[in-house]
């Protein structure tokens, strides 16, 4: 059986579950995606000329999540596979293993990125995987993604760098936005105390300090010891931070008890930053998570 009724047999499979129905005919190529941020980006720039499917839901932690056997037979029959990489997709490893080495297509988005190493941490030296807090590296993303797309087999190569370009101008446009909002900060509060290590990238590109992080590293799996909660409580005593940024997707209780404990004013503020939220939820597409983070960074830390 080739490839791509291979992949089609999947989509089926997901589709009807245990209910019964008719075989589809849709014979656009099938490409399954890691991450809900990389699938809205894969989906932006292949339009209706391939299929797309995402297998991290919404509201779901990278690091963690997990997929059926379904999915996992229909990552190893895609006619292209896109993942993160650089360790993300901690949970996911082992299927897209699999799939590499039944010579299933692949392309990792962290290989066409500038990558920063974390600085901190049982992580220190080692690859930050978050760099889609940068939209500057997200084009690159998409740049390197155009030639991937194209050539696969039925899919229409001008309408694929069309749809390229367009999105690349929204992400362009984004950067600006992004760069213009926290141009309202003040040098002196350009400082960041988050949940994990996560916007490295942003820090780079808009001139942030990242103070410190309640789990240190790059992994929402990891656990603050006594000595990291007063190290990063020293932190905030010393710079003044005015907020503490937790993720949407992991708990707070640790970013509420550390502004307990260090008995400062903090106010602890909600980002979107490792996963899209449903429609409803207010990040469900990359450009409007990183718009309303970067809007939230700055009423966080605005005088």
């Amino acid at each position: 059986m080739t490839r791509r009724l291979l992949s089609l047999a999947a989509v089926a499979l997901v589709i009807c579950g245990a209910a019964a129905c008719s075989a589809t005919d849709d014979d656009r190529p099938t490409v399954v995606v890691s991450t809900n941020i990389l699938g809205d980006v894969v989906s932006s720039v292949v339009g209706d000329e391939a299929r797309v499917v995402t297998l991290m839901k919404p509201n779901a932690d990278p690091h963690s999540f997990e997929i059926s056997a379904q999915d996992g037979a229909l990552l190893r029959s895609a006619d292209l596979v896109v993942s993160n990489g650089l360790g993300l997709e901690e949970g996911l490893q082992q299927h897209l293993d699999a799939a590499a080495a039944e010579r299933v297509p692949t392309f990792v988005a962290g290989d066409a990125v500038d990558v920063l190493d974390y600085r901190d941490g049982d992580a220190a030296g080692t690859p930050d995987s978050h760099f889609w807090t940068d939209p500057t590296r997200m084009i690159d993303v998409v740049t390197a993604l155009e030639p991937v797309l194209s050539g696969l087999d039925g899919v229409d190569p001008d309408r694929i760098a069309a749809q390229t370009a367009e999105y690349t101008a929204r992400l362009t446009e984004l950067d600006r936005t992004m760069a213009t909002t926290f141009d309202a900060i003040p040098r002196d509060r350009r400082a960041l105390v988050t949940n994990h290590h996560v916007f490295g990238y942003l820090a780079d590109r808009y001139d942030f300090d990242v103070v410190g992080t309640v789990i240190p590293g790059g992994t929402t799996l990891a656990a603050p010891s006594a000595s990291d909660l007063s190290d990063l409580v020293d932190a905030l005593e010393r710079t003044g931070v005015p907020a503490v940024f937790a993720e949407s997707s992991a708990p707070d209780r640790l970013v509420r008890a550390l502004a307990d404990e260090a008995d400062l004013e903090v106010r602890v503020v909600e980002l979107f930053s490792e996963s899209l939220t449903e429609p409803e939820g207010g990040a469900p597409d990359y450009p409007t998570m990183m718009r309303a983070n970067a809007d939230r960074i700055a009423d966080g830390l605005a005088p």
